[in-house]
Order: structure tokens, then C-alpha cells, then sequence
């Protein structure tokens, strides 16, 4: 710990300012990522799944089916479908934002102690703003501990970028006992055995804790450890990114050819329907014809037979009334002839039921329509 009280700090001599403190930070922009990756808002309950997607509460609440991420549809394990492990990363950038957006509102922060005066000075440490008499108090209080302090003003000429890349770096990490991180007790030690960060008190009075070493090289380590593990996930991703193209390329493959599959099929069934509307057009030409044709012929068999009936009808009454008038001068000069014409008639024959030509025969219409 510091034995001198805290001077305030600025940005470093050269950095360059944002826009105006009149002008909204376009910068934020960048930092969508910290939203829910489901309802794309803020929330102070996000939740990272064993797929590292991030997703508040309320969505994971709302997930069907549930048990499986409503992005990637890995599976979650946890029964009742909200993971345990919280996205605090994210929820710290949140509340980051939200205080440089004070900072950089028109009116300005009010002192987070007083309430009542404008801030002039923020405490990284304290995560507070002060005004001059409440900054005052708060050096005097932790003249032992290095608190960095800084103007208002100048953080509001920073971007957003570095205003997260300045919290990051004052930020302490606190001992790991319980109780211990209340009281602030900083930590420095890290033990490679329970894999935890320990205060200076701890790791000299606890005898179980051991091999020790430097919590920022442990920190390092595991960036170090997360990054190469970044670059090799960045190589296998390559081999996915071509499979998945490759799989795009096939389902491209797949709905080229049904829609080629498709349209062949329009194109034959097309071609089909005109074919079977020209035999349509034949085969109602055919009966049409056939229709005709039978008409004919029975009309020419009735006739035939209704002259037949009237010869008959002719004859029978001749015979009938020469009968009952005719003198015998007549018989002898009538009979003859009109005998003859009796013969002739009595050798008509009907045609046989089989051998009668039946009109309007539709039989072969009937085979090309059973064939079609």
C-alpha cells in the first residue's frame, strides 16, 4: 500500500480527445456486443452459456424448447435451463457505459455522496463521483490507499474506449476468503494450489497455500493461455468456414437442381396435358363421327322398313277391298301382277340380330380411352 495520499491523474500527455462534450459518444456503437444476444437489450442478469453466447434471464426464461440455446441450439445442461455461470465481463461494461454516459450528459453527474452539488472528480476505486469538498474527505479517509482520482471534465473529452481501457487498468482484484473482499483487502498473491487470489495477510498466516506467485502473472498467464487458444480455435475455424461453405454450395447444388427437377416436371406435365387434350379433341371427333355415321344408317334402315310396312299395309288392303268389289274381269287381269308383288314381299327377311350392323359403335373409342 501507498504511504502518500493519491494526486488526481489525467489522460497521458498525447491522447486524443473524443468529440465534444455536447455530442453523444458515437463509439458506443461498438459495444453492441455487450447486449443480450436474444432480446438485443440491456440487463443486469446475463448468463454465459457453455456455448458462449450471453443471454439475460428473461429470454432464457422464455427459451423454447428449453435446456437448448436459443442461437446456436447447443444443448444446455443445466435441468432447468439458466446456466449458472454469469457474463460478468459483460454486466461491468454495462455499468461502465452507464457511468460515461453520465459523464458525458449535458447537466454532468451530481456528487454520489452529498447528492446535492455537481461532480467534479471521479474515483475509479470508490466507482463514486465528488464534488471539490466531498473529494476532500475522501482523500483524507484513504490517504493510505492509491485511489485514482479523476476530473470530470477530462473524462468527458475521452471516448468510450478509453474510459473502459482506464477503469480496466485501476480495477484491483480482492482476496478470495470470504468476508476478506468486503473489507478490501487487495490481493497481490495468487496460490497455484486451491487456485485462488489471496491478501498478503492470508497467504502468511495460512500454512496450506502454497506455491505462490504473482496474481498479474497469473492473470497474464491465463490471457496468454485464452489467447493461443483463440488462435488455435481461429485456424479450426478455418476448416469450418469451408466446410460450411461447402455445405452451402451443396444446398445451393440441392435447390438449383429441384427447381431444374420442377420446372422439367411443368414442362412435362404441359406437354402431356396438350397431348392428352389432342386426343381429347380426337376421341370426341371420333364419337362424334361414329354418332353421325349411326344416325345415318338407322335412318336409312327406318325408312327402309317403313316402306316395307307400308307395302304391306298397301298390299293387305288391296287384297282386302279387291275381295269384297273387284269383278271377276279384275281377278283375272290384277291378280297376277299383284300375286308377284305378294311373293316379292313375302321373301323379305328381318337380318339377324348378329348380323344387323350395330350404329354408332363406340367400342374402339372405348380401347383408346382405356390405353390413353
Amino acid at each position: 500500500d501507498g504511504a502518500t495520499a493519491p494526486m488526481e491523474t489525467g489522460p497521458p500527455p498525447g491522447t486524443p480527445s473524443c468529440s465534444s462534450p455536447s455530442h453523444l459518444p458515437a463509439a458506443e456503437d461498438d459495444f453492441q456486443f455487450i447486449l443480450c444476444e436474444g432480446c438485443r437489450q440491456e440487463s443486469p442478469n446475463l448468463k454465459l452459456l457453455t456455448c458462449l453466447h450471453t443471454l439475460c434471464l428473461g429470454c432464457l426464461s422464455e427459451n423454447k424448447p428449453i435446456r437448448q440455446c436459443p442461437v446456436c441450439r447447443t444443448a444446455i445442461p443445466e435441468a432447468s435451463g439458466i446456466p449458472v455461470m454469469d457474463n460478468v465481463l459483460f454486466t461491468s461494461l454495462q455499468a461502465k457505459l452507464s457511468t460515461y454516459r453520465k459523464i458525458r450528459d449535458s447537466d454532468g453527474p451530481s456528487c454520489s455522496r452529498c447528492r446535492g452539488e455537481s461532480a467534479m472528480v471521479w474515483c475509479s476505486e470508490c466507482e463514486e463521483f465528488l464534488c471539490s469538498k466531498c473529494f476532500e474527505d475522501h482523500q483524507w479517509f484513504f490517504k493510505k490507499r492509491s485511489h485514482e482520482a479523476q476530473k470530470v471534465e477530462e473524462l468527458r473529452a475521452e471516448s468510450a474506449h478509453r474510459f473502459l481501457e482506464d477503469t480496466r487498468k485501476s480495477c484491483n482484484l480482492f482476496c478470495s476468503r470470504p468476508g476478506h473482499s468486503n473489507q478490501g483487502h487487495i490481493s497481490s498473491i495468487y496460490c497455484k494450489k486451491c487456485e485462488k487470489a489471496l491478501c498478503c495477510s492470508c497467504a502468511l498466516l495460512d500454512s496450506q497455500h502454497a506455491p505462490f506467485c504473482d496474481v498479474r502473472s497469473e492473470t497474464q498467464r491465463r490471457q496468454e493461455e485464452l489467447g493461443t487458444m483463440r488462435r488455435e480455435l481461429k485456424q479450426k475455424r478455418s476448416s469450418f468456414e469451408a466446410t460450411y461453405a461447402a455445405l452451402q454450395d451443396e444446398a445451393a447444388r440441392l435447390e438449383g437442381a429441384q427447381r431444374e427437377m420442377r420446372e422439367l416436371i411443368r414442362q412435362r406435365v404441359e406437354q402431356l396435358v396438350r397431348l392428352i387434350r389432342r386426343e381429347e379433341e380426337e376421341l370426341l371427333g371420333l364419337v362424334e363421327a361414329r354418332q353421325e355415321q349411326g344416325r345415318r344408317e338407322l335412318t336409312q334402315e327406318l325408312q327402309r322398313v317403313e316402306g316395307v310396312l307400308r307395302r304391306m299395309e298397301a298390299g293387305e288392303r288391296l287384297v282386302e277391298k279387291m275381295s269384297l268389289y273387284a269383278t271377276e274381269q279384275e281377278v283375272m287381269d290384277m291378280q297376277p301382277f299383284i300375286r308377284d308383288s305378294l311373293e316379292e314381299l313375302q321373301r323379305l327377311q328381318l337380318p339377324a340380330a348378329g348380323d344387323r350392323a350395330q350404329p354408332g359403335d363406340l367400342a374402339d373409342c372405348r380401347a383408346r380411352l382405356q390405353a390413353l
